[in-house]
């Protein structure tokens, strides 16, 4: 398997969530699935499959898959309207580590264009008209992001090290979903966050745990 460049995060490495969504749904399996990126995913490269390791063309581990004891519950949601307010007000705008990031990046404009804005109880939250080629790896790469800059407003700039993530449906290609992201803890160079994904019936769609690493 490789990753496409088009699903880039930082410049020349694949967007963690999509890139371990991929990963993941490589090793199928029953229940929710963690998946640990021991080295940031290289874009249009081969990758070799061992058991549920994979691993770069010389010989360097990529990320591994485990089963997971689950995610949590989901981040509290918000309408599309209180999201489409706050995201005018996305930290991305005006400094953003990774402006080309698939997910993210405002420079992207076939991207997703998801721009979590802050809420006033520090959880993220971003509109999101889903694109036609929506899904599942679509769905894990939605839920990084938000997750993300629920710490990254700190300043310090922050990498997706780990995540788990449990998808119970795929929205249909142009529904007005909304996705919210939550940090749990913050400790050292280690963040932890919960995003979750909802529908236009406000039905949760997807949930992932994810663990940040600071870059120093």
């Amino acid at each position: 398997m490789q990753i496409p460049s088009r699903f880039n995060g930082p410049p020349g490495t694949g967007n963690g969530g999509w890139s371990a969504g991929a990963f993941a749904l490589a090793c199928g399996g029953d229940g929710v699935l963690e998946v640990t990126l021991r080295t940031p995913p290289p874009l249009d490269t081969p990758l070799s499959r061992d058991g549920m390791s994979f691993f770069a063309p010389d010989g360097t581990l990529v990320a591994s898959v485990a089963e997971s004891n689950g995610v949590g519950e989901p981040v509290p949601p918000v309408s599309f309207s209180e999201a489409t307010v706050v995201s005018k007000d996305y930290p991305g705008f005006t400094a953003h580590p990774f402006p080309t990031c698939y997910v993210c990046g405002p420079d992207r404009r076939d991207g997703l264009r998801l721009f979590p804005g802050l809420l006033p109880d520090g959880r993220t939250a971003a509109p999101w008209r889903v694109p036609g080629d929506v899904r599942d790896e679509t769905m894990w790469a939605a839920l990084d992001c938000p997750g993300g800059w629920a710490v990254l407003h700190v300043g310090q700039t922050y990498m997706l090290g780990r995540i788990a993530a449990r998808v119970v449906a795929v929205p249909e290609p142009g529904a007005a979903c909304v996705v919210v992201g939550r940090a749990d803890s913050m400790a050292g160079r280690k963040a932890l966050t919960t995003s979750t994904v909802y529908g236009p019936d406000g039905a949760p769609l997807a949930t992932a745990r994810g663990t940040w690493i600071a870059v120093t």
